[in-house]
């Protein structure tokens, strides 16, 4: 049976929050709106206009995917189109997010990106969806192996390289901090590989990021990122320095999920006491804010990253 539509206020409440995981992609957030009341027309021609951009394909079926009853209405899809292997690759991600949520079983949700990625061999979707899963849920070698897979359709993928980084950071967590911890040498690797144009330039200061959340949350750092040492370092200092010149030189204005790196970006040099160049940022942000790394590691995002703004701005 088809889920009810949503009741009429909705979307006006999904207006309200701050948070978005469309960002600024306004026809993945008319599409997500219609699939949203069973209109699966618009995420199957949203998808066909999508083509093989990798990166704007992966974030575009992710947030499609978190809509609490994608999985029916993409199951409705293929009732339709049988042969849709955009609904399968949707009813897969659809339902590794319901296993995250504990309502489905990870078995399951393994079964149907299999099932997706052997329709499509060549797209590296399906096996972001299994790395969604295993990032959380399974061991670090299956993690690995996924990200392997991956990057063997397309070397460059940006979200798989952000959860390859969360996931490494989290290794030797107790252990304390250790400036040749591997996160750092697989995030310097993965930019020194890329196209001097790919925003996995930035990867370095995720690394920073991520692994500042696993130090503070075992006590090893200040829960105040701004009162320890972790982001004043010479080499904190020399990967801040790179990825914003980097962004000085290549903005990429087009990327579907820029604006994720630039609050990463925005958070570091905040951190770093780097208030003119974190406004620069912040003017590019605007209202797009992502919950990480201003969360990081137990904080309310929204606060933290308000105080950052108004300090950079000169608002506080």
């Amino acid at each position: 049976m088809s889920p009810p539509p949503p009741p009429l206020g909705r979307g006006r409440k999904r207006a309200a929050q701050a948070f978005d995981d469309a960002l600024d992609d306004a026809e993945l957030i008319s599409a997500r709106a219609a699939l949203a009341q069973g209109r699966w027309q618009s995420a199957r021609s949203l998808l066909v206009h999508t083509g093989d951009d990798w990166d704007r394909r992966g974030h575009r079926i992710t947030v499609l995917a978190k809509e609490p009853h994608s999985a029916p209405w993409a199951r409705e899809w293929l009732l339709a189109e049988p042969d849709s292997t955009d609904a399968s690759i949707l009813l897969a991600l659809a339902l590794v997010h319901r296993a995250l949520r504990g309502k489905e079983k990870p078995a399951r949700a393994r079964e149907a990106c299999r099932d997706a990625a052997a329709l499509v061999p060549h797209d590296p979707t399906p096996w972001l969806g299994l790395l969604m899963l295993e990032r959380s849920l399974g061991a670090v070698d299956e993690v690995v192996r996924v990200f392997e897979a991956v990057r063997a359709r397309y070397a460059d993928h940006h979200h798989a390289h952000h959860l390859m980084v969360a996931r490494l950071a989290e290794r030797g967590g107790a252990d304390g901090p250790d400036p040749l911890h591997e996160v750092y040498d697989f995030a310097n690797w993965a930019a020194e590989q890329a196209p001097a144009d790919s925003p996995l330039a930035i990867l370095p200061v995720v690394a920073h990021a991520e692994r500042y959340r696993v130090l503070a949350a075992a006590g090893h750092e200040s829960a105040d990122p701004k009162a320890c040492g972790h982001w004043v370092g010479r080499r904190a200092r020399l990967v801040m320095k790179a990825a914003f010149d980097w962004w000085l030189e290549w903005e990429q204005d087009g990327h579907p999920r820029r604006l994720i790196d630039l609050n990463f970006l925005a958070h570091a040099k905040s951190c770093e006491g780097r208030g003119a160049e974190a406004a620069a940022l912040f003017h590019r942000i605007g209202e797009h804010v992502t919950p990480a790394p201003w969360s990081y590691p137990d904080r309310d995002p929204h606060a933290a990253f308000r105080a950052a703004r108004a300090s950079a701005l000169g608002t506080a």
